[in-house]
C-alpha cells in the first residue's frame, strides 16, 4: 500500500476569522467552514465533548489544503512558552512560494504577521523568510530569483 496524496495540514488556531483573513491575504481561498462534533469527532481526536469549527483554506489551482479548527470545547491549549521557538518539537512551519516575498511580507503585516528571523538570500536561487502567523504559526515564505 502506498500514500495517495497528502490531504491537508491541520492547524489550531485561537481566532478563525483571523486566521482566514490572514491565508486569504496571503492568496488562499476559503473552500469552506463547518462545525465538527459528536462522539465520532471526539474519539478521532481523543478528546470527550470535542466541538469545533473548521475552515479549509486551499490554494487557487494547485494541490494542497490547509484545514484551521477553532477548538471551543475542551478549550485549546497554549503552549509553553506560547511564542515557541523554530526547533520545538513537533512543529516546524508551512512554506509556501510567493511571487514577491517583500510585498506579501507587506500584504501579511497589517493582520499580525511579524519576521520571526530576517529575509534572507539562499545562494542565487531564492529569498526566504519565516514569520509567525495567527495563533504563533510559523509560516515559512520562499521567493525563487531565477
Amino acid at each position: 500500500m502506498t500514500i495517495q496524496r497528502m490531504d491537508n495540514v491541520g492547524i489550531v488556531v485561537g481566532d478563525l476569522d483571523a486566521a482566514v483573513a490572514f491565508f486569504t491575504e496571503l492568496g488562499m481561498e476559503l473552500e469552506g467552514r463547518a462545525p465538527i462534533e459528536g462522539s465520532w469527532a471526539g474519539r478521532v481526536v481523543g478528546l470527550d465533548g470535542m466541538r469545533c469549527e473548521i475552515a479549509m483554506m486551499r490554494i487557487p489551482g494547485a494541490p494542497g489544503r490547509l484545514e484551521l479548527a477553532q477548538y471551543h470545547a475542551p478549550e485549546a491549549i497554549t503552549p509553553e512558552p506560547a511564542t515557541t521557538p523554530a526547533n520545538t518539537l513537533g512543529l516546524h512551519r508551512v512554506m509556501f512560494a510567493v511571487d514577491d516575498i517583500e510585498d506579501t511580507l507587506a500584504r501579511l503585516r497589517p493582520h499580525g504577521a511579524e519576521l520571526v528571523g530576517e529575509v534572507m538570500r539562499f545562494e542565487d536561487s531564492y529569498l526566504l523568510c519565516y514569520l509567525r502567523g495567527p495563533s504563533g504559526i510559523i509560516v515559512g515564505l520562499a521567493e525563487q530569483l531565477s
